[in-house]
């Protein structure tokens, strides 16, 4: 091949790569907001419960969605790490940024082994909240810092 071809599709390559890092952190910002949108439901399923009055429509809404923004958050970590490694050549490109997409991972992960247990007994809630918030708080942190990666 010559090198002016050689050139071109070096330059269609980093274009693609660009592409993948904007649909990365496109899909990861919707992610972040079904998941606030998760927590929000999971406060007015504590606030219900707590008053007596349950609001069963909104808990099978909750458990409906969790799975999948599970799956989906776990996803967007891995094809972060994807899309790193085949960039930069290493995933420990961004540190922060994968450690934070790490975190957030384990936390889905460990949220929805909880969630299964919470119908076993209500000690389980408390944990599911609070890692629950974490997740929200890390995603928040996590789009600012996924900001600083893109520009």
């Amino acid at each position: 091949m010559s090198g002016g071809a050689t050139y071109i599709l070096s330059m269609i390559d980093k274009q693609i790569i660009e592409y993948m890092a904007i649909a990365h952190g496109f899909f990861n910002t919707v992610i972040a907001l079904a998941i606030l949108y998760q927590g929000w439901c999971g406060l007015r399923i504590r606030r219900t419960r707590i008053a007596g009055a349950p609001d069963f429509a909104l808990i099978r809404t909750h458990r409906k969605l969790g799975p999948f923004l599970v799956l989906f958050g776990t996803a967007g970590f891995l094809f972060g790490v994807t899309l790193a490694r085949i960039d930069q050549g290493k995933v420990f490109t961004y540190p922060l940024h994968f450690i934070l997409g790490a975190l957030i991972a384990l936390s889905l992960l460990t949220t929805f082994i909880i969630s299964r247990k919470i119908k076993a007994g209500p000690l389980w809630r408390t944990p599911h909240f609070a890692i629950g918030v974490a997740i929200v708080v890390l995603y928040a942190l996590q789009v600012l810092v996924g900001l600083t990666v893109l520009f």
